[in-house]
């Protein structure tokens, strides 16, 4: 009647799990039952994680001749309690366990003795009762406060206790089992003309049962009790259904069947298999096809958790609603201290599994949890925190108007914007003066407006990334700068065809004018334009972030699509700026009043100087900051273009028209 002890390991193993004991101690008597005990409970400690400290095997009988090897027994069994960081015990066997174990605890000094007692736990199975004599009832049982013993479910029954506190053993005197439990739980004794003139405590009808320590005698009814109350229904309905089969079968003699006075138990195993009854408690009872008890036959664990054969969890749930007792902190039982929300553990070489080194988490990784088994990343969004315990969201940053870099390249783009829009001003206001005329009017407007429009280009590069946005930046910065480096090349190839021209006899004459630097800036442009219209049809620029660039943040960023065809756009305007120079160096000494090849030559070579640096410092840097060397690039090399071509000519427009003022007016007066 007694549920398989299966369900109880399986419930000693979440017990453990729920209180995170992972390094128990192991106390088993040491014979048959010991060894199938271990045998089961040893491998499902192991797969559940959990390790034991020490197992010691305990024998029946104490030895008192071999004192030698007693001394030493007991001597292992208190280095164990005393000294194992294991504040864990699994205690397996029958009452003489405890009785062994507080005998040793008892030979222990005082001062061992309490810390042998401090916070540690006994977990006992459903073998082990504890049991005291009544000599006894006055020891210390402060080891086993706050034990958790699985025991065999119970149930209360009408009458039980009352019929317990009624029993008189001096009523019945034939009745000696009664006067047995009375001599042991009170130390006393009854008449017997044997102990005639011993002096010893008499057995009187003031001894109540209900005044005895449930350590000694418990007045409810145990599990024990209830599994043979259940036995004692389950044959008597067995006998029941025997005699009323023998009974329509054969006839009886005065009332009395002679087929029943010669039962053998063995024939009643039939009628115990699939028997089912109400027993008094108001229970169910139900036995297999073998004879086994079925549910709700259940284990417990003393008190209120319950270990049902196919409920397990229910103990947990159970020890949560329990007494304060399970609500204190619990004791820590582990081989070592545990590792800690920012490290790992690290198994050590020859030991235990259960014992381990606490490793820090390496760069970029974290933990969260106590004894994790190893570091992991965190999300591509986040990364991990100073500690390495947890994750933190990265920022998501680009290049804006609003930081200081932005405000500060803004402002650069804005005042060039301007200076170009002023020089584009002046030329026109002085339009007809020779030195606006030399080198072809329409190349020097088409040359300051393509600039204003490379200010403007770089401005695309401070917004957010968008789709528009990075589909526009890139190539209306190259369509642009394709055309200002055209105008310049049209403009020293105007000085060399002029030039070539003047000679008697020249067929370049009819090259002379606006046809040839029109021809020279379309198709330069042109071919940077289906360059550009190819890239986007192709593989076209697209926003995205990249989360691996910077530990801290997402950069939102422009990804080119297809690097082949920026590199092409940048290094056709290479093209066309070391062919301007060659061209203009070459013309720089050509004799002409107003020739700008010494100007355009001083102007390319900032400009490739320029952008010779950019490729390293681009390659190498990430995030914003290639951003702003690109945008610094745009700058620097089309402040180059306005500043050596431009501003010369502009100083000498201004003092002139100064000198005329000044001429003017010192006339009048």
């Amino acid at each position: 009647m007694v549920p398989k002890e299966d369900h109880q390991y399986i419930g000693i193993i979440q017990l453990l799990h729920h209180f995170r004991w992972t390094w128990i101690g192991i106390f088993s008597v040491d014979n048959s039952n010991g060894d199938k005990f271990l045998q089961k409970m040893q491998p499902l400690l192991s797969q559940n994680g959990i390790c034991s400290s020490f197992i010691e095997r305990l024998d029946q009988k104490v030895h008192l001749e071999d004192f030698p090897g007693l001394y030493q027994t007991f001597s292992i069994i208190s280095i164990n309690m005393l000294y194992r960081k294991s504040n864990v015990f699994l205690a397996y066997g029958e009452s003489w366990t405890i009785m062994w174990l507080r005998f040793i605890i008892f030979l222990l000094d005082p001062e061992s003795k309490e810390k042998a007692l401090f916070r540690k736990v006994w977990i006992t199975t459903a073998k082990i009762d504890f049991i005291l004599s009544g000599i006894q009832i006055t020891s210390d049982l402060k080891m086993y406060h706050g034990a958790i013993s699985f025991t065999v479910h119970s149930r209360a029954v009408v009458g039980f206790r009352e019929f317990l506190q009624a029993i008189n053993p001096l009523s019945d005197c034939r009745d000696g089992f009664r006067q047995d439990v009375w001599e042991q739980s009170f130390d006393c004794s009854f008449p017997k003309p044997e102990l005639q003139g011993m002096h010893s405590k008499k057995c009187t009808e003031e001894m109540k049962l209900e005044d005895l320590p449930a350590p000694v005698f418990e007045m409810e009814m145990t599990g024990q009790s209830y599994s043979v109350y259940n036995a004692v229904y389950a044959v008597a309905h067995a006998l029941q259904s025997l005699y009323i089969l023998r009974f329509n079968r054969r006839k009886t003699i005065m009332g009395i069947n002679p087929y029943l006075l010669q039962l053998q138990p063995w024939q009643l195993h039939s009628f115990l298999q699939g028997i089912s009854f109400n027993n008094s408690a108001g229970e169910r009872v139900f036995l297999n096809d073998k004879g086994e008890p079925c549910p709700p036959s259940h284990m417990t664990t003393k008190p209120h958790a319950q270990i049902r054969p196919f409920s397990q969890n229910q103990l947990l749930r159970n020890l949560n609603a329990s007494p304060d007792v399970y609500h204190q902190v619990p004791p820590f039982s582990g081989c070592n201290d545990p590792c800690f929300p920012g490290s790992w553990k690290k198994s050590i070489e020859g030991d235990q599994f259960c014992c381990y080194d606490c490793v820090p988490c390496p760069e970029g990784k974290i933990s969260n949890k106590n004894d994790m088994d190893d570091c992991f990343k965190c999300p591509e969004d986040h990364y991990p925190n100073k500690e390495k315990k947890g994750c933190i969201l990265k920022l998501l940053v680009f290049l804006t108007f609003e930081e200081t870099l932005g405000i500060g390249l803004a402002s650069a783009a804005l005042c060039f914007f301007f200076l170009t829009s002023w020089v584009l001003g002046t030329f026109i206001q002085h339009r007809d003066t020779p030195i606006v005329k030399a080198n072809n009017r329409s190349l020097t407007y088409t040359l300051l407006v393509s600039l204003l429009l490379c200010f403007l280009s770089s401005l695309f590069f401070l917004s957010q990334p968008g789709k528009v946005t990075c589909l526009l930046r890139q190539s209306m910065f190259g369509i642009t700068f394709s055309v200002a480096i055209s105008s310049v090349l049209a403009k020293t190839i105007t000085v060399i065809v002029a030039f070539m021209a003047t000679k008697p006899g020249s067929q370049m004459r009819k090259w002379v004018g606006n046809r040839l630097a029109f021809c020279t800036v379309l198709s330069f442009s042109l071919f940077q334009v289906c360059l550009c219209i190819l890239w986007l049809s192709i593989s076209p620029p697209f926003p995205e972030l990249d989360m691996f660039s910077e530990l801290q943040e997402m950069i939102l960023q422009c990804n080119e699509g297809s690097a082949f065809f920026f590199y092409c756009v940048l290094g056709y305007l290479g093209i066309l700026a070391i062919a301007s120079f060659i061209v203009a160096f070459l013309a720089r000494k050509l004799p002409d009043s107003f020739n700008e090849a010494k100007l355009i030559t001083f102007s390319m070579l900032a400009f490739c100087s320029v952008w010779i640096s950019f490729f390293p410092a681009y390659l190498s840097t990430k995030g914003k900051a290639m951003v702003a060397v690109e945008i610094f690039s745009i700058l620097a090399s089309s402040a180059a273009l306005l500043g050596c071509i431009f501003l010369p000519k502009c100083h000498i427009i201004v003092l002139r028209a100064h000198a005329a003022l000044f001429s003017s007016f010192s006339k009048i007066i």
